[in-house]
This record gives structure tokens, sequence and C-alpha cells, in this order.
């Protein structure tokens, strides 16, 4: 799938032909990426990328022409697509829609194919759309502080620790970093969401000069903005090694606790170009998130006894 392909052409992609096009196509102009590229690159992390993404209603963000000419949001899977891309349709306000499930690499090489750069997953999987089997806090900061994330990501995770919770790091791609608190899907969203805003507040009333809960922007500050709104029905998350609509292609990306220490390390260091690299040298620090699912009976107990007055 080099450049200079621009005629229709199909490709095996797990045992099915993919029809693909345009691959030079550049998508990504400051980086000079192709459509081609980004149809390789979903093809190269499917086997990691799938289980993240399995029977998860999706979002797509579209840029068909580049993000430089502008993209949209779809959620509703288009009656176009082919008969093998599976859906799962859910009730929302005002009615019922039909999302994607991305179940397959041939799945990902299709929506690449489509100007999909960017996935945006549910929280919950179709079996039990009410349940959700992640946590996510997202640490939002005002401008680029790579040192201000970092440390707001520490601390989290520390806090989180001491509630005997296991938590996965993850670049944003952006700005910032996803903390991922893995789930056996006892509670509801309600729960979760009511939980990890208590855990919010509480890490805001340790750093209240560098953190915040605080919802408007203009009265941040300079202070990070721990969001737990997507903790709710049909709300997402940039799953991991989803590619963002930025100049150099940054990848979502799963990092160690540890890796936050090297002083190089910032929410965009990885990319289109540098992730497979990673993955071929065997960097998977997500390689057990499903076997560290918990409820949170017991952490909601340390919560209330680390929030009491003292």
């Amino acid at each position: 799938m080099g450049a200079g392909t621009t005629a229709d052409t199909r490709v095996r992609v797990g045992g099915r032909a993919v029809g693909v096009s345009s691959l030079d196509k550049v998508l990504f102009p400051e980086a000079g990426i192709t459509k081609g590229e980004l149809i390789e690159y979903y093809a190269a992390v499917a086997p990691h990328m799938l289980p993240q993404l399995k029977d998860r209603p999706i979002n797509l963000e579209r840029f068909p022409d580049g993000i430089a000419r502008g993209g949209f949001f779809q959620q509703a899977m288009p009656d176009s697509f082919p008969e093998w891309i599976e859906g799962v349709t859910v009730e929302k306000a005002g009615g019922k829609v039909r999302h994607v499930l991305v179940q397959t690499a041939a799945t990902l090489v299709y929506l690449a194919n489509q100007g999909c750069i960017t996935l945006h997953a549910w929280l919950s999987r179709r079996d039990r759309l009410d349940n959700p089997d992640q946590m996510v806090f997202d640490l939002d900061p005002p401008d680029q502080d790579p040192e201000g994330v970092r440390s707001a990501a520490r601390a989290l995770g520390e806090l989180l620790r001491e509630l005997e919770l296991v938590s996965f790091l993850k670049t944003t791609g952006s700005r910032g970093y996803h903390v991922l608190v893995p789930l056996d899907r006892r509670e509801d969203f309600e729960e979760v969401r009511g939980f990890a805003q208590a855990v919010a507040g509480l890490l805001v009333r340790r750093h209240p000069k560098q953190l915040t809960t605080e919802g408007r922007k203009a009265k941040r500050g300079k202070r990070i903005y721990i969001d737990t709104l997507r903790n709710a029905y049909a709300h997402t998350a940039v799953p991991a090694y989803t590619v963002r609509a930025k100049p150099a292609a940054p990848v979502a990306t799963p990092i160690g606790w540890d890796e936050l220490e090297d002083r190089a390390m910032h929410p965009a260091r990885f990319t289109i170009r540098n992730l497979p690299t990673r993955l071929r040298d065997g960097a998977d620090p997500w390689r057990d998130l499903r076997r560290r699912a918990r409820g949170l009976a017991s952490a909601r107990r340390l919560l209330e006894e680390l929030s009491a007055p003292r």
C-alpha cells in the first residue's frame, strides 16, 4: 500500500478482502502522512487494539479530505457499510442509534479507508450497556504543561493505590493523560460516576492550587482539570492505540507508571510512525488489565475514611 496508489484495490486483512482507494491522499499535511499509512498503521496495531474495542459501541471521527479540511463525528452506522461489519442498536434520548462495533482487523481497515482517523469508544460493552467495565479520569491541562500533568497523574495514581485499586495509564495523544481503573461491572454508570467524582474531589482538596474539578474553563485558571464526566451512559473516551487528528498523527498509548518518570515523556510522544516499533519491542503495559478488574465496594469504604474530617 505505497504512495502513488490511487485506483481502487483490495487488501487481505484477517482472511477478508477489503476494498481500499486513494492511498496516496495526504491526511496529515504537516507530516505528509497518507491514507495508505493510516490503513497500514491500523492493520499493524489491530492485535493490540481489538481487545480494547471488542463489543463497545463506537463513534467515528472522520476526515475524508484530511485534517486541514476539517472533519465530522458520526454516531449512526451508515446503511452503506458492508454486512460483515457488526453493529449494536442502543437506546438514547430521543430514540435509538445503531453504532459500529469494531470486532475485526478488517473493520479497522475499512474505517480507515473511509477517512476515520479517531475512534471514540463507550466505557461499557453491548451485553451490559449500563454497567461500565472501566472508570476513566481525564487529566486536562489548560495548555501544554508536561510536568504539571505528569505530577497530576502521579498524585491520582497514588490516591488510587491508597484505595487499593489497580490503575493503568495512557497518553491521550493530545495534552493530557487518562488514568483507567478496570471494573468487574457490578456497579452501573451512576454509581461509578459518583465514586469517580468523590475521588477527584478528595484529590483537589489535597492539591487545591494545582488541580480542579471546575467545569467552566474560565474559572480553572492554570489548574489541571480532572474530568470524570466520561463515566456516563453513551459517553466515550479515546481508546488505546487510536490516532488523533493532530499534525504529527499522535496516538493514544498505554504506558507504564514507571515511564511517567521519564522526563522525555509527554502526552503526544507516540505517533503513527513510532508506535508500531514500540509494540514490536514488546511494550504492552496493559497486558493484564482485564485480570485486575474489581468492584468498588471496598474502595468506597476506604474513600469515606480518607474523606472524613480529621
